[in-house]
């Protein structure tokens, strides 16, 4: 039996749009690509006839790729969920980091929708691990790359 992997809404509506991209356009253009390279005469010293090949097996690879992560997934969609303080799967944390004051705010994502760059943790992360369950006012240290880092939860939004 598979495992079923938590996505948010928004990442499930991205993987759906890159696959849809990859079936309708992407397929269909390297496809042509095929056909073409082939009227060009013997294969085995031909370029582009190798070049598309190599391009449609990493895009048919991506495409069972995307199709299997859409069927484990379990997708939450954390607007649904009545109003609280608790840090859960989806929810958007911010945080004061104690030692700075600085503040920090981060969404609590699926695994291949983390981008730190945009704010947005693994939920396997380890201060996403220590986030959840948690509520606002709680203190949690994180054990990081650069040390034992202390943040109190400021407010958890379900966005």
């Amino acid at each position: 039996m598979t495992k079923r992997v938590p996505m948010t809404v928004a990442g499930a509506a991205r993987l759906r749009a890159e696959l849809q991209e990859l079936k309708t356009v992407a397929r269909p253009r390297i496809i042509a690509a095929i056909a073409e390279a082939r009227s060009h005469g013997d294969l085995k010293e031909n370029a582009e006839y190798h070049a598309a090949r190599e391009q449609q097996s990493f895009t048919e690879g991506r495409i069972a790729e995307i199709e299997s992560k859409l069927a484990n997934a379990q997708v939450i969609d954390v607007t649904t969920l009545p109003p609280s303080d608790k840090v859960v799967f989806g929810a958007t944390v911010v945080l004061d980091e104690e030692d700075s004051g600085e503040e920090k705010r981060y969404q609590i994502v699926g695994v291949d929708e983390a981008d730190l760059k945009e704010g947005k943790i693994s939920f396997s992360s380890p201060i996403a691990r220590a986030l959840i369950g948690k509520f606002v006012g709680d203190v949690v240290e994180v054990q990081t790359p650069g040390g034992l880092k202390t943040y109190e939860i400021v407010d958890v939004r379900y966005i």
